[in-house]
């Protein structure tokens, strides 16, 4: 189990790598980081938000406040101390709750900063990145064009393979038909296939055939019978007077010739 899970994971590995396209790879990559750049302005604009409403908090308290402030003096002039008392109390209250607010304050304007930088610095980084992923993309590109182009000069790609194999194939056909139409030919020059577009020959017609192939055949025997009596006057003549039984011998092969020739 082990092995087939090793197997299939080598496998769907190799064609996770041919099916991976590097400038598709660096285009979601840098779709992340723009996610991920907005989220982090999304949080530096909720942050302000929160500080804002801060503000407004502490800006109606410090109203209220000095509000009572202001009823107290007057409850004072007219002799009512209690009441100036209660109003001074519930100021002194409102300014607890302003002096947390403001603690509050310093604490989001001090994460309202922190991600403003970081904001900054990822748009940055963002920024030097699609730069960087461009370059690479249009290498890529390039490089892909020029092995492509190499590739089909050397006719080692799938291509021009196919179109390398189509024309053997077709070679090969060729020279098939041209050799069957060769051995058609030499069948049909034999006489061993009869020619289907030919007239069919007579019996006079092979006769005459028949004929001829025998005249040829005299006129050679004819011919080798010549050399074989010139030769033999040649050696009469160099022996220079050779005994008259031999003259005799060769006068009567002669006749003996002769006679035979006249009878074929």
């Amino acid at each position: 189990m082990k092995r087939m899970g090793m197997i299939f994971r080598a496998k769907a590995n190799k064609a996770l790598d041919r099916a991976e396209d590097p400038r598709e790879t660096l285009d979601y990559s840098y779709q992340k980081q723009l996610e991920l750049l907005q989220k982090v302005r999304r949080g530096v604009a909720d942050v302000a938000t929160s500080r804002k409403r801060l503000e407004l908090q502490m800006n109606q308290l410090q109203s209220q406040s000095s509000k009572l402030e202001e009823q107290g003096r007057k409850a004072l002039a007219l002799g009512r101390e209690d009441l100036a008392r209660e109003a001074l109390s519930r100021r002194a209250a409102l300014q607890q709750q302003v002096t947390d607010l403001e603690t509050q304050h310093q604490t989001l304007q001090g994460e309202e900063e922190k991600l403003t930088l970081a904001a900054q610095r990822l748009q940055a980084k963002v920024d030097a990145f699609r730069t960087k992923k461009e370059t690479i993309k249009a290498t890529y590109t390039a490089a892909q064009a020029q092995t492509r182009i190499g590739e089909a000069f050397s006719g080692i790609s799938e291509e021009m393979g196919d179109v390398g194999l189509a024309i053997q194939r077709a070679e090969d056909k060729t020279a098939q038909l041209q050799a069957r139409a060769g051995a058609i030919d030499e069948l049909l020059a034999s006489g061993a296939l009869d020619d289907p577009s030919g007239m069919a020959k007579d019996d006079i017609q092979a006769e005459l055939d028949r004929l001829s192939g025998g005249t040829d055949v005299e006129l050679e025997l004819q011919r080798m019978k010549a050399e074989l009596a010139g030769g033999s006057s040649s050696q009469q003549a160099i022996e220079g007077g050779a005994g008259s039984g031999n003259a005799s011998q060769q006068s009567q092969s002669q006749q003996q010739d002769t006679p035979r020739f006249d009878k074929q």
